[in-house]
C-alpha cells in the first residue's frame, strides 16, 4: 500500500508534463565591490529631499543582513549633525571628497553618503472607458471617469571612501511608475506625495541592493526519465527519490540516488545530475560540479540541463567565493 502511494504521487507529477524541481539560493556579491568592503558608513542628508530620500536610504542600509548579520554599520545621524554645526560644513548635498574625509574621520565611519534628490514629477492625464450595464431587460453602455497617473523620480547619489578621499561609487538612479483609478474601481489613486514617497523607496532600496552582498533564489529543473535501459527496481528508486524531494527530505531522496548508482553500475548519468541538484541546493556548489561534470562525462550528445548546470555552477562558487571576500574585508 505504502509502495503504490509513493508511485501514484510520482506518476501524478510526470503526467502534469513538467520536470519536477529544487529552490536554490545562491549568494551573488554587491555590484560595487568597494562600497561592500567599506562597514562602517554615515548617510548625510541630502540636497532638495522633501520626500525623506536619505532617512529612506540609511533605513534600508541599516536593513541590510546577510546570514542574519547586519551588514553595515551606520554612524549615528547625531553625531553627523554635531560634526556639521561645529565644522560649519554644508547640511545637505552632495559632499565633495575633502570635507568627507574630516566628517568620516571625527565620527568615525569609513564612507560618506550624500545625494541631491530632484523634484517629483507628477503628470495625470484623463479619459473615459466603455463600461455596459444590465437589468433583467436590456444592456447598454456608459463612459466612466478615469484618470492616468505617471510619476517620475532621480536622485544622484555619492559614496566617498573616508581613507583614500575619493568616490567610491556615484551615480543617478531614476524610477518611474505610473497608476490607473476609474471612478467604478474600489482602489483610490495615491496621492501626488504618495506616489513621491514610493519611488523614493524603490531609490534607496536598488541603491542599497548595489552595495551589498544578496541572495538570489532559483529553480534548477531534476531529470526524471532514465537515460538507459533502467530495470523495474532502477524505475523504482529513480521514482521514488524524486518523490522525496518534492517533500523536501532530501537526505532521503540522496541515498536512494545512491543506491541507483550504485544499481547502474555508474554508467547512468540521470543520478549523478539529480545528486548535483541536491548538493547546489545545499549550497555545495564545488561537490555540486563534480556530479555535474560525472554526468557530463557520461554524455555523448550534449544534454542541455547538464550543460546548463555545469556552466551555473562554476559561474556560482566564482560569485559566492567573492561575496564572502566582501563579507570578510573590513572586519
Amino acid at each position: 500500500m505504502f509502495r503504490h502511494a509513493f508511485f501514484f504521487a510520482t506518476l501524478a507529477s510526470l503526467f502534469t508534463g513538467c520536470s519536477p524541481t529544487v529552490q536554490v539560493h545562491a549568494l551573488h556579491p554587491a555590484e560595487v565591490t568597494r562600497a561592500a568592503q567599506t562597514k562602517k558608513i554615515a548617510v548625510t542628508p541630502f540636497e532638495n529631499d522633501r520626500i525623506g530620500l536619505s532617512d529612506k536610504v540609511e533605513a534600508e542600509l541599516s536593513r541590510q543582513r546577510i546570514d542574519g548579520k547586519p551588514f553595515f554599520t551606520l554612524a549615528s545621524r547625531k553625531d553627523f549633525h554635531k560634526v556639521v554645526d561645529e565644522q560649519k560644513y554644508q547640511n545637505a548635498g552632495l559632499i565633495n571628497p575633502e570635507d568627507a574625509v574630516e566628517m568620516g574621520e571625527i565620527i568615525g565611519a569609513e564612507a560618506i553618503i550624500s545625494g541631491r534628490c530632484g523634484t517629483p514629477s507628477v503628470q495625470d492625464t484623463y479619459f473615459y472607458e466603455p463600461r455596459t450595464r444590465c437589468n433583467k431587460d436590456q444592456c447598454w453602455t456608459v463612459q466612466v471617469s478615469c484618470t492616468k497617473r505617471v510619476a517620475g523620480l532621480s536622485a544622484q547619489l555619492r559614496m566617498v571612501d573616508v581613507a583614500k578621499g575619493d568616490v567610491i561609487y556615484a551615480d543617478t538612479i531614476e524610477k518611474s511608475a505610473q497608476w490607473r483609478h476609474c471612478t467604478d474601481d474600489a482602489n483610490p489613486m495615491p496621492s501626488r506625495q504618495m506616489a513621491a514617497d514610493h519611488l523614493a523607496t524603490l531609490i534607496a532600496k536598488q541603491f542599497a541592493y548595489k552595495l551589498t552582498p544578496h541572495y538570489v533564489t532559483f529553480d534548477v529543473e531534476l531529470l526524471d526519465d532514465p537515460d538507459t535501459d533502467y530495470s523495474d527496481t532502477e524505475e523504482n528508486l529513480l521514482e521514488y527519490a524524486l518523490t522525496y524531494i518534492e517533500q523536501k527530505r532530501y537526505g532521503k531522496a540522496e541515498q536512494l540516488l545512491r543506491q541507483l548508482l550504485e544499481a547502474t553500475g555508474q554508467r547512468s548519468y540521470v543520478p549523478f545530475y539529480n545528486l548535483g541538484v541536491l548538493y547546489e541546493q545545499k549550497g555545495e556548489f564545488r561537490e555540486a560540479l563534480n556530479y555535474y561534470e560525472a554526468a557530463d562525462r557520461l554524455t555523448l550528445e550534449p544534454v542541455d540541463a547538464i550543460s546548463s548546470a555545469v556552466v551555473r555552477v562554476r559561474r556560482l562558487i566564482t560569485q559566492s567565493e567573492a561575496a564572502r571576500s566582501q563579507m570578510e574585508a573590513g572586519k
